[in-house]
């Protein structure tokens, strides 16, 4: 414990998203109404130095969970209607309104092909080859963007261009070089910043079939041997339920110089969707009504596997920091009671002070297992003086493996949240003895990665840093029992 807490030195707060208090997936489909709004569904939030130029600091937005690839004629697009916002907290007092990147999407059927009235999103008459221009008459459906920087109540559109949403990789014959279409998505911003918006691989990995089967994980009780344990190249005894899936995903990068002037702070930050409730009269649309938050992303699966079902939605529409309201759920962890019920063991479950110190609370903030009136905030957090770790280099486990710029300093795609967490869980602050069993669910990387940028153990090593999306007709999920995954 005392080892972890040092590793922070800013970072204590990364202990304390340890605490992940029971998170053993990403945000996916976690509460009753959000489950029904995939487009405005906040799956996984992403927040880490840039490994190609330390001088940046990235921000990933993932929505829409689960896309099969070869889900057409009608594929997956962002809301029109929906407000994502990326929110940052720069001063450590809580509330990520300091500095706010809002994107907005605009939907269009366009181009002689949408004359004919094909049953179809995308057509390769002739193969798309190109965004906008000469090769995207193919693209019957087309989504632009902007990006609003808000900073003290200060709007500044940060588009140098019209941008454009990368589509759904349909497959082969309709988008025969989707890696160097992808590329065309790439769009410089006037902060010196760069941001796309777009499908990708589903970069979370976790045995989320049978974790959800009342922790029917595939080794009773899941432990891994300490060789596992090391190697990020191998699924020991878990399947990846997310293999062959796609995500949408808005990836940010920006000057760390643009989000603070101190170079060593600790930031927070969180990811939120928002639909407007409440028409008035007007026409504009800054007149449709106010924007509600109905979804929201901190840390991984907070509200799937911390907070009760019967609080779910209000906890997706609540500011972190108001989450004073929902401490009893990280001091009494339910998923500690549910574990011990599983497997046997003698996991502390109540007065779990560490869980909230860890998840709630900058490390400047008093680490009293308590809140007071506003020091306790659910944000992902990131101390801006640990620098990147290349991606050759990076360990699954982050920081319980010694790789310091890893979940919960920040977030990167390939970070192993669900077996950090559970370690967590079982007392791995605390000292305990369950807090030093190899708890796991058997996955330890994202299997059948795409792209030409993809490391052994998954890495998309580049902006937008998650993998090349898996194509409609040539998609594959590697399932129990098939060649290069684990038995059933």
């Amino acid at each position: 414990m005392t080892a972890l807490s040092r590793i922070i030195g800013g970072i204590t707060l990364c202990a304390a998203v340890l605490g992940g208090g029971g998170a053993l997936a990403a945000s996916h489909r976690e509460a009753p109404l959000i489950a029904n709004d995939p487009s405005a569904d906040n799956t996984d939030f992403y927040m880490f130095r840039s490994w190609t130029n330390p001088d940046n600091v990235v921000f990933i937005l993932n929505v829409i969970p689960g896309q099969e690839p070869g889900a057409g004629p009608n594929y997956f697009n962002f809301g029109d209607d929906v407000l994502y916002r990326i929110n940052v907290d720069t001063n450590s007092d809580g509330r990520a309104d300091d500095l706010v990147y809002e994107i907005r999407f605009k939907t269009e059927l366009r181009g002689g092909l949408a004359s004919l009235q094909l049953p179809l999103s995308y057509a390769a008459l002739p193969p798309i080859t190109a965004l906008d221009g000469p090769g995207a008459d193919g693209l019957i459906l087309r989504q632009t963007y902007t990006v609003t920087q808000v900073r003290h109540g200060r709007r500044t559109n940060l588009g140098s261009q019209t941008m454009f949403a990368v589509p759904s990789n349909v497959g082969p014959l309709t988008m025969p070089n989707y890696q160097a279409l992808a590329a065309q998505g790439i769009y410089s911003l006037a902060n010196g910043g760069k941001v796309f918006a777009g499908q990708r691989d589903e970069t979370f990995y976790i045995d989320l079939g049978a974790t959800f089967d009342t922790l029917n994980l595939r080794r009773t009780p899941p432990v891994l041997t300490a060789a596992e344990d090391a190697n990020d190249y191998v699924n020991p005894f878990g399947n990846d339920t997310f293999s062959g899936f796609n995500i949408s995903t808005i990836a940010i990068e920006v000057p760390i110089s643009t989000v603070t002037s101190n170079p060593n702070a600790v930031i927070g930050a969180y990811a939120s969707t928002a639909r407007r409730r409440g028409r008035s009269t007007g026409d504009d649309d800054n007149d449709e009504g106010r924007w509600v938050q109905v979804s929201r992303m901190g840390n991984p699966l907070v509200n799937e596997l911390i907070i009760g079902t019967d609080t779910k939605d209000r906890w997706n529409r609540t500011d972190p920091a108001d989450e004073a309201q929902f401490l009893d759920f990280y001091l009494n962890s339910r998923l500690a009671t549910a574990i011990n019920l599983r497997f046997g063991l003698t996991i502390p479950t109540n007065n779990r002070t560490d869980l909230v110190n860890v998840l709630l609370k900058y490390p400047s903030h008093p680490q009293t297992g308590t809140c007071g009136s506003s020091d306790c905030s659910e944000l992902l957090r990131l101390n801006l003086a640990v620098a990147p770790t290349p991606p050759a280099q990076q360990r699954r486990l982050s920081v319980l493996a010694g790789d310091n710029a890893g979940w919960p300093n920040g977030r990167r795609p390939n970070d192993d949240v669900t077996d950090i967490a559970l370690r967590v869980v079982a007392g791995r602050l605390l000292g305990v003895p369950t807090g030093n069993l190899l708890l796991g669910d058997g996955v330890n990387f994202n299997i059948g990665a795409q792209g030409s940028n993809v490391t052994a153990n998954g890495i998309y090593t580049v902006f937008p840093y998650l993998p090349t999306p898996h194509d409609g007709r040539n998609r594959r999920h590697i399932d129990c029992g098939e060649a290069g995954a684990n038995p059933c």
